[in-house]
Parts: structure tokens; C-alpha cells; sequence
């Protein structure tokens, strides 16, 4: 798995605009709300990949919040739910 490694934040400068096909991890959801408990329980970062209009990326942050359509990273940046591949510990 090819991915750049960027800083959280640099996120709200990518753009998210194009409708590309995105293979999500089958428990993405489940690393979402376990990493939200982690990052607001015991403020540990995780590995998010996700997938901007330029390519394959990763950031190792907190996440505070998740909704539907978001998650909220330290720093009220938000990332689609649409555009995560996975989570890691």
C-alpha cells in the first residue's frame, strides 16, 4: 500500500471533490468508534488512510468525534467517512 504520510494539518487544505471508488476495511466503522473512544478516553493516536483527489493518505492523530457523514480530528479538522479506507492501532 502506497500512501504519503501528512500532517493533520494540511487536511483542510485537500481537496475531497471528485466521486472516486474507494475499497473501505470491512470493521471501518467499528475502528472508527474504537478509535474515538481511545482518542478521547486515553487521547492515543491512531493510523487513519484515506483517500483525497490526489491519492492514497495517512495520519496519525486523535479522533474526538464521528457523525454519519464526518470524523473530527484533534483540532476541529473534519474528515469524510466516504473517503476512509482504515483505521489502525
Amino acid at each position: 500500500m502506497q500512501f504519503k504520510l501528512v500532517q493533520k494539518e494540511v487536511i483542510p487544505k485537500l481537496q475531497f471533490t471528485s466521486k472516486i471508488p474507494i475499497k473501505q476495511h470491512p470493521d471501518l466503522l467499528k475502528q472508527i468508534k474504537k478509535a474515538t473512544v481511545l482518542g478521547n478516553s486515553h487521547r492515543r493516536k491512531v493510523g487513519i488512510f484515506f483517500h483525497d483527489d490526489d491519492g492514497l493518505k495517512k495520519v496519525e492523530t486523535t479522533i474526538w468525534a464521528s457523525g454519519k457523514k464526518f470524523i473530527c480530528l484533534k483540532g476541529g479538522v473534519w474528515v469524510p467517512i466516504e473517503r476512509l479506507t482504515e483505521v489502525r492501532f
